[in-house]
């Protein structure tokens, strides 16, 4: 995965990233908002090196061809006023929507031919179903297929202060890699709620706990995990400042 200091995001051109975002009731008001400032962010970032630009799913809004291949902040936005939060917290089926597809063209196409998937899931609250099943069953497909590590990344990033979902996802992190024979495909970044930083690629280089140096020797294919903190780190660094606001 190519990363330079001049272009710290030139990684993003080698996965497909999808976000799974919460649209349960609890989410109405600041954490809706915030969650689409975000994703307005960081979609000209992912879009830069991605001429697919990002997929965004539901957790309860049906699916629509007009979330796909989203390449514009001003998309984003539309898409977040006609959408209203209703409803639970279903992650699992959801999470599971979007797998399966991409699984069933793994299997058929072979790795050399189908991009990296990096969903990052976006949420308030408790998922009400069964989401550890679903990410192990995965997990042991990509196992069974001899798959890359990198192959499936699982991004879980908590929005709002819940508590309960806070240990939530701390247990789904810490659990998963051993229930799932040892491959570990989920992160998950509960909220923290740190204020004070803007978003720039500045920030978020001198953020994250990797050195620009060591980023540059990365292999060209590395594990999704450092992706996945580069783009977790400018959602919560904007939210940080929405918050702030």
């Amino acid at each position: 995965m190519s990363t330079t200091a001049d272009n710290p995001y030139a990684f993003l051109s080698t996965f497909d990233t999808v976000f799974l975002i919460d649209d349960s009731g609890s989410m109405a008001g600041r954490s809706w908002k915030e969650t689409a400032q975000a994703l307005k962010a960081i979609t000209p970032i992912c879009t830069a090196h991605d001429a697919d630009g990002i997929d965004v799913y539901f957790l309860n809004e049906k699916d629509s061809s007009e979330y796909k291949n989203i390449t514009r902040a001003a998309d984003v936005d539309a898409i977040f006023h006609s959408v209203r939060p209703r409803g639970g917290t279903p992650t699992g089926s959801r999470l599971n929507a979007v797998l399966k597809p991409y699984l069933a063209a793994l299997e058929r196409k072979g790795a050399d031919d189908v991009k990296p998937l990096n969903i990052i899931v976006i949420t308030d609250g408790v998922a009400s179903d069964d989401v550890e099943s679903v990410i192990i069953a995965a997990a042991k497909k990509l196992d069974r297929w001899d798959a890359p590590a990198w192959q499936i990344g699982v991004q879980f990033f908590q929005v709002g202060e819940e508590r309960g979902a806070a240990e939530a996802l701390r247990e789904l992190d810490d659990g998963l890699a051993e229930m799932s024979a040892g491959r570990d495909i989920v992160d998950t970044v509960p909220w923290k709620g740190e204020s004070g930083k803007g978003l720039s690629a500045d920030v978020v280089l001198k953020t994250t706990p990797f050195p620009t140096g060591w980023m540059r020797r990365l292999p060209t294919k590395s594990h999704l995990k450092f992706q996945h903190i580069t783009i977790l780190l400018l959602l919560s660094l904007h939210l940080s400042l929405s918050s702030t606001a």
